[in-house]
């Protein structure tokens, strides 16, 4: 029986008044996108979650999947094939066929914010979506958070301390009391993989960490 899909913001949904004047600027600029809220990408019943910051503009804003589209989606996906954490062959678009196995990919804000920085309170009125996405999901037993922002909102939504569970690439932060967890990595965007900030052996490190964690692929 499937799983109930947890709550998630509505097509036009008003809570962040930037947020909602840039989307529709962006249905004029880019008539044939997605521009709206995207939704989670994955098994409800998957064991690692996978958050990121917020759709970019030309990626996900437009596809209507999580890191579709855009640089940082370049490198997800290849490493998500390559670590058995995806089937198929990533088509850079929603209808490639690509399939999540065992993971889920969800974003820290749903909707695109300009110059891709959205704003602390921005942060905070998507994070009951976060929270009820973890919820929903039964198996969950690691979260793999894509910066600073994501793993930041991460513990706030788990009701955690951010002195405690300190940002830092490739830390690994158990709750033992869930059974579950927390993974950091650098964002995987242009900017960082330019400058030599995130390199695909340091990815590919923390989801070689991850997938001996989990013992389940």
């Amino acid at each position: 029986m499937p799983l109930p899909s947890p709550r998630r913001p509505e097509e036009n949904c008003p809570l962040c008044p930037r947020l909602a004047d840039f989307r529709v600027a962006n249905r004029r600029a880019l008539p044939d996108g997605h521009n709206a809220p995207v939704a989670s990408f994955g098994p409800l019943d998957a064991a690692l979650l996978i958050v990121g910051l917020a759709p970019g503009l030309h990626g996900a804003n437009f596809t209507g999947r999580p890191f579709t589209g855009d640089w940082a989606g370049d490198m997800l996906y290849p490493a998500l094939l390559r670590f058995g954490f995806a089937l198929g062959n990533y088509g850079e678009r929603a209808d490639d066929g690509l399939q999540l196995r065992k993971c889920r990919i969800t974003n820290a804000v749903r909707c695109v914010p300009p110059q891709n920085k959205p704003s602390p309170a921005e942060i905070a009125a998507c994070r009951d979506y976060l929270v009820a996405e973890i919820a929903a999901m039964p198996d969950l037993r690691a979260i793999l958070c894509l910066g600073r922002i994501a793993h930041d909102s991460t513990v706030r939504a788990l009701g955690e301390k951010l002195s405690t569970r300190p940002f830092g690439h490739g830390a690994a932060h158990r709750l033992s009391e869930r059974g579950l967890t927390l993974y950091d990595s650098y964002h995987c965007s242009r900017y960082n993989t330019n400058t030599g900030v995130l390199t695909p052996p340091m990815f590919d490190a923390v989801f070689d960490a991850i997938k001996n964690d989990l013992s389940i692929i």
